[in-house]
């Protein structure tokens, strides 16, 4: 029996060292693992504007309104070339056969080409167009202040287009123009058909348009004299 109990102890002490202690063991902690948050960089994105659309209504029967005369534009006229002004006189107390009147520019002139104006234009419009074939201007000096007259003159009017013609005067188209300074210029108008017959004559215009003399040296003053 002594012998027993040494040997039971012997076995469990052996039974102890080979298993070691039954106290549990502490379990070691993982060591902590750093992460690295990566932070997403701004990207350039266009910020779009929002759009807003505004709705019409329609009305239903509602017609448009029909386009007239006073709210439709009106066009440009085109540019065309004017024509001539005919003047009629206020009372023509000259005889106007196979003429529908006889006009002059103006109511006075200068002798010559040295002062101005020296010119005058005589329009005359004839009363048929089919049946004239020319149209003559007569015109003569007469004197002022006695009964002398020079001769008259024939000179062809130019034709200016639906029976009118057209003559710029000057003194010295006309005859005997040395013998006369200053005086009135009679005239009378004449039309024929293109054969020469006359079928048309106006009566004489007598003192309508003057002849001044012309001086175009300057009379001397204090202001150009040299001493």
């Amino acid at each position: 029996m002594k012998k027993i109990i040494p040997f039971l102890l012997l076995t469990i002490f052996s039974f102890a060292c080979a298993f070691g202690p039954l106290a549990p063991v502490a379990t070691p902690t993982p060591a902590h693992t750093q992460t690295e948050t990566v932070t997403p960089q701004p990207t350039a994105t266009p910020v779009l504007p929002t759009l807003t659309f505004t709705l019409t209504p329609t009305l239903v029967g509602l017609k448009s309104p029909t386009p007239t005369l006073e709210n439709s534009a009106t066009p440009e006229p085109l540019a065309t070339s004017p024509l001539p002004t005919l003047l009629l006189p206020p009372t023509e107390s000259v005889k106007l056969e196979g003429f529908l009147y006889v006009t002059i520019a103006s109511t006075e002139i200068y002798k010559a080409k040295g002062c101005q104006p020296s010119t005058v234009r005589v329009t005359a419009q004839v009363e048929n167009i089919n049946v004239v074939g020319y149209v003559l201007l007569f015109a003569r000096f007469k004197s002022l202040k006695a009964e002398r007259a020079s001769k008259w003159t024939s000179i062809p009017m130019i034709p200016f287009g639906a029976g009118t013609y057209l003559l710029d005067l000057s003194s010295d188209q006309m005859l005997e123009d040395a013998y006369f300074e200053t005086a009135w210029i009679e005239y009378q108008v004449v039309s024929t058909t293109q054969s020469g017959v006359e079928n048309g004559r106006t009566g004489i215009y007598k003192e309508r348009l003057k002849m001044l003399e012309c001086d175009p040296t300057p009379t001397p003053t204090s202001a150009n004299v040299i001493p």
